[in-house]
């Protein structure tokens, strides 16, 4: 839970940065879809990066 914290933040705050990671599925699988869900969650994220973060979950 706490990797996906920090990702999901890290998406918030430098989002070009850290797409990457989401995009190349760089880690495990529940850590994965966990860090699309606490962006999506938050506030810090914009409507449309919200949405492009659906289209990436596994």
């Amino acid at each position: 839970m706490m990797v996906a914290r920090f990702f999901a933040t890290a998406l918030a705050k430098q989002y070009n940065a850290t797409l990457p990671f989401i995009e190349k599925c760089k880690l495990d699988a529940w850590t994965h879809n966990k860090t699309i869900q606490k962006a999506i969650e938050s506030n810090r994220t914009t409507d449309w990066q919200k949405t492009y973060l659906k289209t990436l979950k596994l």
